[in-house]
């Protein structure tokens, strides 16, 4: 396995489908008025539990699927290199975000 490939490259395309997926999430739920309509009912609250619940599912796959695989193994060492270098590509996109957002502010 190739060190750079494998433990650089790889979660960091992991945090940025996070990212990508996330920014989706966000555009629906900032226009569900738009999308869904402002009229109260029942199909509202059922409609937005299961998209969190989705949500939780894309994300802990992409964050957690390769190591728990990795882990599942035997690959003990991997699994943590793999899930650390992917939590801090995570922190590292959101400080990014974060100081753009205070740049153009």
């Amino acid at each position: 396995m190739n060190l750079s490939n494998n433990y650089i490259i790889r979660p960091l395309l992991h945090a940025l489908g996070v990212m990508a997926y996330t920014a989706l999430a966000s555009t629906i739920l900032t226009n569900g008025g738009a999308l869904f309509g402002d009229k109260p009912n029942i199909w509202g609250p059922i409609t937005f539990l299961m998209f969190f619940v989705l949500s939780a599912t894309i994300t802990g796959l992409l964050v957690l699927g390769k190591p728990v695989t990795l882990f599942l193994e035997g690959q003990k060492k991997e699994a943590v290199t793999f899930l650390s270098a992917t939590i801090a590509w995570l922190a590292i996109i959101i400080s990014i975000i974060l100081i753009i957002r205070v740049l153009i502010a």
